[in-house]
């Protein structure tokens, strides 16, 4: 970037000017801070520099081996950031070997550059039997070749165990998110189309990924690598024998030199090596797996006064009584017993609590509501759980168990605590989880937005960034207790959850759990008998089937239903809605006399209803059905409708930030199709060129692509061939968001340019 502004002998204020880049933005470039730049801002300044298609290519290059858009950018904080490894790991000297080996392998050939002679990328299960560190030894693995792998390291906790696992599909969508794809884009594609994206994205990272705790090969089989620099590392109880071409590493116990290790690692070598006989017998009470032997290692680190000895006496001594309990291996409940009943009172009751978060982690906030406490005595219970090794810390200032921990904490729970303690914990955090819901998705409702100021608020949601983290990282933990909501019959908290994230489900469109809670908010309002809201929620529930899996007859089925609904009550908004819903279900499948009839009587319904955003809505719809069913001027015509309802003062107030800039966008690409195919070349760029670079930060990369092109054709027969050439370099800049097609059609286009023969196309679908 230095190289090419000094040969034009530019400063970097001259370089902002005639680019727009700002100059902050294109100093942090250059002084390498700016590891990702945006393409959009990459596009500006190839247009600035007016760069050549050599010295294009040559940027377009450095950005790709720098760090491509499709590589991650993830915050500490993130949710699928990888922990932080045991300080005092010991052992596994041969399985880190050979893993190293082929860690070793994989990073030369991805950097020999030679696609030929590459091998698939590796991907290493490590199996064995709980508590022997798999885990452990994966993180340990993925620090280790951190220096290799600079694209990141992450972790996916698949839930092997649970009854619900993580789907290869929800787990995608994690790793896909973790990489910076955009919601809104993974939101419009097919579980097939995010697959290919994934594949896609991993061949171009040199990353490394785990999977821990996977329960099956159908798990992850869609995940395996096919190419690049991807290392994957797959936690399992199981060999996963149906997976093949991977690299299966056992862990079982440790051995006896390994295990004292471990213990003179926590506890200390003085006191290990004082107590040789002693050292043998807390190992093989502890069966020689790292679980067990670190808890009863944490335990004895923190009371110096004790001698090993007595630790191995007091091991004995919970081995006999523990007859009752079935989490897990006997010893390493042996081990878990005697830290657990060391706990103080409210230590031990925290720790029995914490079973009953149905999510693979949890926060400082939901430990309190379960325990019924402040945030600092919260906090200090969970620092007391991690010191005793009871509690795994997760990215985020967050927590988590060992399942077998989790195992225990439940056993002990239900022996120590009854049924009435429990039914009331669980009934705390639902409503807390859930009532936060409620605030968090209402920050994106134009009525709500903020809510009011509360000083004993657990959570901080002062802004739409908050809320937006709150909701994704406590994802887990409110579905699953919007699902015992349901359960028990709790309808009016079912569908307050639902009506709260109407809006909120327009910014996260890729959940994949819409469905669900629409579903159950329609049948929550029937069981309640209130026709107004279960017709919302159908509508809400069309909309889903076609976004998350699009299914075309489900969509058409509760837009019809909800229309029946709302006819019968005789709400007025809900069918409007339900014909907005028809129309876009009838016009996806090019069925356009009945789309625009459904646009239509929506129109008249959303007037009739003085709602201006649903009108908005229908209005921009119809430009596009009208352009389809090639009627120019009647699309010409609603544009201008939109327009002016966008300039009308008495709207102003009325139609929220996000909505008037998605209408304006929307309006303008959508009259473009008019114009440019009744061959008004100017009045397609009049109609493209403010809303370049707009698209893109939506995530709606496949139509920035096509405002470029189309508005580089329209300049072409306008005979502005410098600016056209710029909009069809600026489609190549896109070569991983957009379609081979579309590529294709902007070099054929500038080849033909630059032989002096340009034949821009005079149809446009």
């Amino acid at each position: 970037m230095r190289a090419l502004r000094l040969a034009r002998c530019w400063t970097i204020e001259e370089l902002a000017e005639a680019s727009g880049v700002s100059v902050r933005a294109i100093g942090d470039m250059e002084r390498g801070r700016s590891l990702r730049p945006q393409r959009g801002t990459v596009t500006a300044l190839v247009q600035g520099l007016d760069l050549d298609e050599a010295a294009h290519s040559e940027l377009l290059a450095a950005l790709r081996a720098g760090r491509p858009a499709t590589k991650p950018s993830v915050s500490p904080a993130s949710p699928y950031a990888l922990p932080r490894g045991v300080r005092d790991f010991v052992g596994r000297h041969a399985e880190l070997a050979t893993l190293r080996t082929l860690v070793q392998q994989s990073v030369t050939e991805s950097r020999t550059g030679n696609r030929a002679v590459r091998s698939p990328a590796p991907v290493v299960v490590l199996f064995g039997p709980p508590g022997s560190g798999k885990t452990t030894l994966a993180i340990r693995l993925a620090e280790e070749s951190a220096p290799s792998f600079p694209d990141g390291a992450f972790l996916i906790d698949m839930r092997g165990l649970d009854a619900q696992p993580l789907s290869a599909d929800q787990a995608v969508l994690r790793l896909l998110d973790a990489w910076g794809v955009a919601d809104a884009e993974l939101g419009r594609q097919s579980a097939e189309e995010r697959l290919a994206r994934y594949h896609a994205t991993a061949a171009a990272l040199r990353a490394v990924v785990v999977l821990d705790n996977v329960g099956s090969e159908a798990q992850v089989r869609p995940l395996l690598p096919r190419e690049g620099g991807l290392l994957l590392v797959v936690s399992s109880r199981r060999t996963l024998a149906g997976l093949e071409g991977v690299h299966r590493t056992e862990l079982g116990a440790l051995t006896r030199e390994d295990s004292a290790s471990l213990l003179r690692a926590v506890v200390g070598a003085d006191r290990v090596d004082a107590e040789p006989a002693a050292v043998l017998a807390v190992t093989e009470l502890c069966g020689h797996l790292p679980l067990a032997l670190r808890v009863a290692a944490n335990w004895a680190a923190t009371r110096t006064n004790w001698s090993l000895q007595r630790l191995a006496d007091r091991l004995t001594d919970e081995e006999r009584r523990l007859d009752a309990l079935s989490a897990g291996d006997l010893r390493v409940n042996t081990a878990f017993a005697l830290s657990y009943s060391r706990l103080a009172p409210g230590t031990a009751r925290m720790f029995r609590l914490l079973s009953l978060v149905p999510g693979a982690d949890f926060s400082i906030p939901s430990a309190a509501v379960l325990a019924d406490t402040s945030l600092p005595a919260a906090e200090d219970l969970l620092e007391e759980l991690l010191d005793a090794g009871l509690l795994m810390a997760s990215p985020g200032d967050r927590y988590r168990f060992h399942d077998l921990l989790r195992l225990y904490a439940g056993a002990r729970h239900r022996a120590e605590d009854g049924d009435e303690a429990s039914v009331a914990a669980k009934a705390r955090l639902r409503a807390w989880l859930l009532d936060t819901a409620v605030l968090a998705g209402r920050w994106y409702e134009p009525e709500h937005g903020a809510p009011s100021p509360a000083p004993g608020r657990l959570v901080a949601l002062g802004d739409r960034e908050q809320a937006m983290r709150w909701m994704k990282t406590e994802s887990d933990n409110w579905l699953a207790a919007f699902r015992e909501a349901v359960e028990t019959g709790e309808h009016a908290k079912v569908i307050e959850v639902a009506d709260a994230t109407i809006w909120f489900s327009d910014h996260w469109v890729s959940w994949g759990h819409w469905i669900e809670v629409y579903k159950r908010a329609a049948e929550a309002a029937a069981a309640l008998g209130d026709p107004v809201r279960e017709a919302t929620h159908r509508n809400n529930l069309a909309g889903a089937y076609w976004i998350g899996e699009r299914r075309h007859d489900k969509a058409v089925g509760e837009a019809g239903r909800a229309l029946a609904i709302a006819e019968k009550c005789g709400d007025v908004t809900q069918q409007a809605w339900a014909h907005h819903h028809l129309g876009g279900l009838h016009a996806l499948v090019d069925d356009l006399p009945p789309a625009a009839d459904h646009y239509q009587r929506a129109k008249e319904l959303f007037a009739q209803a003085d709602e201006v955003n649903g009108y908005l809505a229908a209005s921009n719809m119809t430009i596009r059905v009208a352009e389809k069913a090639g009627r120019p001027r009647q699309a010409v015509a609603a544009y201008d409708e939109v327009m002016d309802l966008l300039g009308a003062s008495e709207y102003r107030d009325r139609i929220p930030p996000n909505v008037r800039d998605y209408s304006t966008m929307y309006a303008a690409f959508y009259v473009s199709f008019a114009h440019l195919n009744q061959g008004h070349w100017q009045d397609a760029v009049d109609a493209l060129r403010p809303i370049r670079g707009q698209l893109e930060a939506h995530g709606w990369h496949e139509r920035a692509g096509m405002v470029h092109l189309h508005m580089a054709h329209a300049l072409v027969h306008l005979g502005e061939l410098a600016e056209a050439e710029t909009e069809y370099r600026a489609v190549l800049t896109m070569a991983d968001l957009v379609p081979p097609a579309m590529l294709d059609e902007a070099r054929a286009a500038l080849d033909a340019l630059a032989a002096g023969t340009p034949s821009p196309p005079t149809h446009f679908a």
